[in-house]
């Protein structure tokens, strides 16, 4: 049976080995990449099961090496950075990552999300081979299988949690969904206080959608309660 295989994109070599140390204990393969190219590399050449990359890196960085790898890839993503600005936190997650830790960290707490998005990761693979449906709504089609959308015949390319979210709420017209219950069921994680990940996903989803102009909006806002489909 193949080994899990983590990328650790760190440019201080104290950092990455003390990952990768932790990595080891857990039963896991990795590869270290010293920089975004070698990172970029690293995906190309190997069979990579997760990624944690540092932002500020040379040649490439982190939100460049995260939009390259997403053009192909949907492994999980783990931002480990040592900028904290709730935007910076904010526009990791809008570029494509499916977490973010900041430094100095609790190697413990980094391995406790690996293994949360490997296994998030897992069961939405084994959800998409039982068949989900394909959606069709107010010109939107949404492919699960090959985890594309297109509206009126045109590809909108999405991020995988951009995706993850639109077919949530196309599942189930008319239902609305809390912001809370939205992360719980996208992110795989408890909702933290304050967070407002989930209304900028919704933002920049409905902006790929062309919701400003639309009349009939596909996705509507419940004031006060959340949001729901209006396919």
């Amino acid at each position: 049976m193949r080994r899990i295989t983590v990328l650790i994109a760190e440019d201080e070599k104290e950092i990455a080995e003390l990952i990768a140390l932790h990595l080891q204990k857990e039963g896991y393969d990795y590869i270290i990449a010293g920089d975004g190219k070698a990172a970029l590399q690293a995906v190309q050449m190997h069979q990579i099961d997760l990624a944690i990359l540092d932002i500020m890196m040379p040649e490439l960085n982190g939100y460049d090496v995260t939009r390259l790898i997403r053009e192909k890839h949907n492994m999980p993503i783990i931002f480990l950075s040592a900028k904290t600005s709730d935007l910076d936190k904010i526009s990791g997650l809008v570029m494509g990552a499916d977490d973010y830790m900041t430094k100095p960290f609790n190697p413990m707490e980094l391995i406790a999300r690996v293994n949360a998005q490997l296994r998030r990761y897992k069961h939405l693979n084994h959800s998409a081979k039982e068949g989900k449906k394909v959606i069709e709504a107010g010109g939107l089609l949404i492919d699960p299988d090959q985890r594309t959308v297109s509206l009126y015949g045109q590809t909108i390319e999405l991020t995988p949690k951009e995706f993850d979210i639109l077919y949530l709420l196309a599942s189930y017209p008319k239902k609305v969904f809390s912001a809370e219950n939205i992360f719980q069921q996208v992110w795989g994680e408890a909702y933290y206080d304050g967070s407002n990940t989930v209304m900028v996903h919704i933002r920049t989803l409905r902006k790929k959608l062309g919701e400003e102009k639309a009349k009939n909006k596909l996705i509507k806002t419940v004031w006060g309660v959340g949001y729901s489909f209006n396919g």
